[in-house]
């Protein structure tokens, strides 16, 4: 299965300093049309930062994308919305090793409880609700009137 980058070249600066430059938006894992399908509703919510004040907005359809061309109040600004197949990427992460399926260890009963002959005698008391992990029910603190 191949795996399509969501792109997206746009027009950043302005006066001589404008320039292009590309951002991956998204990968996309499947067909091309399913990326061109993402790619459409990307065009559908994008922003772009320039102009700031746009007076008309054109988006036009390509072979592998859109294009919007935004008209400002004194320039043009662009950008280029494309698919692309990924074919290398050097900070891809390394797949995980599959572990090789290990039997569960049995369960071994656990040693009878004997208590220890210098251990102090359980404190009696009010029993106390508690949950299967043994997590009290009720904070042993909750109803207290001599804290603060």
């Amino acid at each position: 299965m191949a795996t399509w980058g969501v792109i997206v070249e746009m027009t950043v600066g302005t006066g001589e300093r404008k320039h292009m430059e590309a951002s991956v938006l998204a990968h996309v894992e499947g067909s091309r049309e399913e990326a061109l399908a993402e790619l459409g509703e990307w065009i559908g919510r994008y922003t772009p930062e320039h102009p700031r004040s746009p007076k008309r907005t054109r988006i036009f359809r390509t072979a592998d994308g859109f294009l919007l061309v935004i008209d400002g109040a004194w320039q043009t600004f662009s950008s280029r919305f494309t698919v692309a197949e990924l074919v290398k990427d050097s900070a891809a992460p390394q797949p995980s090793p599959v572990p090789s399926p290990v039997p569960p260890p049995e369960e071994a009963a656990p040693p009878p409880a004997v208590p220890p002959e210098d251990a102090a005698p359980a404190r009696s008391g009010p029993t106390v609700d508690r949950y299967a992990d043994g997590v009290p029910v009720k904070p042993v603190w909750l109803g207290r009137t001599d804290l603060p």
